[in-house]
């Protein structure tokens, strides 16, 4: 029975470029449609630009562009490199919609009536000089829990913390700099705790993975709070019904693109959209990434209960993707645009070596380069497009294109490909697309041992019908195949199936067999990367982000903080320090304890250097210690000093370290 999907991918930001880390996520759920198309399913992907919001207001003044033609371009951009990455959207949209705006109006209307929404007034952080009220990420400051410095007004990167702008230490505005001052402004609140209980029940019912529901657990234990959803102007947005200076707060509008782009697909189309969204006849479910699940599991589906709307039947959530072990880095090359991917390799590749990373949970996943360039021509050149290489020409050239039958080794071989069937599906289904491809190089293995045991390339010399049959395995054998992976290389499939003569491959065909059928002329699948290609991109995109970022640094340069005399500086006493022990903290992603040896005393330090260093990398350096600064409580213990490091900052930090022969304690300066 044909099941009938829909199927959505979180919004990408329209402020600015793709990159390969933001492919994770659209490959996952484009490989799972395909897969569900393939199996014969009805299954449609909407996704949109997320089109709104302050930050996106100043790049199009920076610009020197009004905002709605400053998301128009981006929205080709975006569309063009999803294009070339064979992202296969039913509807790629925009937040910036005549649907969009009505169905906002609709939710909050409806969340209104039932008096799920408040107005009450708040302080809010206002600049000055820019004479503007401050969105939470053009404010900077300490984090009220773990007082980590430099953090957005919202969330600490250090902690994973939550909070309000106003509750920062030492705030300032990330534009000019200036610290901000304290305004009064009236808001509207959405009333989140009106829905714990459904909430609860939601999670709890195996609405998304294990790993995030433990997470979810720990913020209804905390309390859930009123969500402020309207921002002042000057803003780019939608403003609320009623208002004329005020606007909805861009994550109310955009989950709700989801249906602005279905509404949009079904009026083109002329579908109901009641039925494809709301009726329960089609299964929905959302893929996205573990940095805004809160806002996934908890806001988004009270929402649309609290508007008698339909919640997805399941939320999934994966992991960000690193480089070489670390995080994404602009100074190393390895942040890179997928516009300069597809100036230099191949999008399949990329598509086959997430794939084979990619499970169901939300651990992050390496893209290693040399391992890439390693398993793609050991894998797709060297196993998938030799195995067609190596038989489809001789049939061609020797044989007159025609396949013939199956003897019993052949079909021996067949049948251990079709009674994987089963097991590859079930992979595909549950997302556990690493596991599937380990089949799928298994079976490719196999079907190698298979020509070379029987030496079609000698067996020509002396017996064409015999080489024949073996032949019709080995083309048969590449056609389940290309069936097995087509969610993951639906070009490499298309290439195949125009050689095989054969109608577009389904999962329904794995069991039926290719005989006494004409094929046509080979061509070539797959090219071996050369690792210079690789080398090539990196450099473009180092160069690239350093243009950028020299420009970015000119337009706005930190400002100086508060002079100091000589005598502050005075006060402060360096010290030489060991490090007898490292090791990471548990829930914080940037820190490392350390345990250091200052001579006459041991000091415990938390030190955001965990993007840079391992914990076993430091066990014996020799480093510069704040030795005293005054203790400081944070989240994940006290920290009792500071040792110094240099960088700009996440895994391009530089611990400063002294000579192996200096005694730790030892004065420095």
């Amino acid at each position: 029975m044909e099941r009938k999907i829909i199927a959505t991918s979180a919004l990408p930001y329209a402020n600015g470029p793709i990159h390969i880390g933001h492919l994770v996520e659209y490959f996952q759920t484009d490989i799972w449609v395909r897969f569900e198309k393939i199996c014969g399913n009805k299954c449609l992907y909407f996704c949109a630009d997320d089109a709104h919001g302050t930050p996106i207001m100043i790049s199009a003044r920076k610009a020197e562009v009004e905002p709605e033609k400053f998301v128009e371009r981006i929205h080709k951009e975006h569309k063009k490199d999803f294009d070339g990455f064979f992202v296969e959207f039913d509807n790629y949209y925009t937040t910036h919609s005549p649907e969009n705006k009505a169905f906002s109006e609709l939710f909050f209307n409806r969340l209104n009536k039932r008096g799920s929404i408040t107005k009450r007034s708040v302080e809010q952080s206002y600049c000055n000089k820019c004479e503007m009220f401050l969105p939470d990420r053009f404010i900077r400051g300490t984090c009220p829990k773990c007082k980590a410095e430099d953090q957005y007004g919202d969330s600490c990167d250090c902690c994973g913390a939550n909070y309000q702008p106003t509750e920062l230490a030492e705030p300032h505005c990330a534009t000019c700099g200036e610290k901000p001052v304290l305004k009064k402004s009236e808001h509207y609140f959405f009333k989140l705790s009106d829905f714990k209980e459904q909430l609860v029940d939601l999670i709890a019912s195996g609405y998304t993975q294990k790993s995030v529901a433990n997470k979810l657990e720990e913020w209804f234990a905390s309390g859930l709070k009123d969500w402020d959803i309207s921002r002042d102007k000057p803003y780019f947005g939608f403003n609320i019904p009623g208002e004329k200076d005020k606007f909805f707060y861009v994550w109310l509008d955009a989950p709700i693109g989801y249906m602005a782009s279905c509404k949009n697909y079904c009026d083109k189309n002329e579908l109901d959209f009641e039925n494809l969204w709301n009726s329960g006849d089609y299964e929905l479910y959302h893929f996205i990434g573990k940095d805004i699940m809160y806002f996934h599991a908890l806001f988004w589906p009270a929402m649309l209960l609290g508007a008698d709307f339909r919640v997805a039947d399941k939320l999934f959530v994966h992991g960000f993707l690193n480089v070489n072990g670390k995080k994404m880095s602009k100074s190393k090359g390895t942040f890179i645009k997928a516009a300069t991917y597809l100036k230099y390799l191949d999008p399949e590749f990329l598509r086959y070596y997430y794939a084979a990373k990619l499970t169901d949970g939300i651990e992050d996943i390496d893209l290693s380069v040399d391992d890439f360039v390693g398993r793609t021509n050991s894998e797709l050149v060297g196993k998938f497009a030799n195995l067609a290489s190596r038989s489809i020409p001789m049939l061609t050239g020797k044989l007159d294109s025609t396949l013939g039958e199956l003897d019993g080794d052949g079909k021996s071989l067949i049948e251990d490909l079709i009674a994987a069937k089963d097991s590859i599906v079930g992979n595909y289904e549950s997302l556990k697309f690493a596991a599937a491809v380990r089949q799928i190089n298994a079976l490719a293995d196999k079907s190698n041992r298979y020509v070379e045991q029987n030496q079609p390339w000698a067996m020509v010399k002396t017996d064409l019908e015999k080489t024949r049959i073996i032949l019709t395995a080995i083309i048969n054998a590449v056609r389940i195949l290309t069936i097995y992976l087509k969610p993951i290389l639906p070009k490499y499939a298309e290439k195949v199936e125009k050689i095989l003569n054969v109608e577009s491959l389904q999962f329904a065909d794995v069991e039926k067999l290719l005989v006494n059928h004409k094929i046509n002329n080979f061509e070539r699948l797959f090219e071996r990367i050369d690792k210079k290609q690789v080398e090539k991109m990196i450099e473009e995109s180092k160069n690239g982000c350093q243009a950028s970022d020299k420009s970015k640094n000119e337009d706005s340069i930190e400002p100086i903080t508060a002079e100091c005399t000589i005598d502050d500086f005075a006060k402060i006493d360096m010290r030489i320090a060991k490090v007898l022990k490292a090791e990471s903290v548990e829930g914080a992603d940037k820190l490392l304890r350390l345990q250091l040896d200052l001579g006459n005393c041991q000091k415990e330090v938390l030190a955001g250097i965990a993007k840079a260093y391992k914990p076993d990398e430091l066990v014996g350096k020799i480093v510069i210690c704040l030795a005293n600064l005054k203790p400081r409580k944070m989240k994940f213990g006290v920290s009792e000093g500071m040792i110094l490091a240099a960088g700009p900052g996440g895994e391009d930090i530089f611990v400063l370290s002294a000579d192996s022969g200096v005694k730790p304690g030892q004065r420095v300066g």
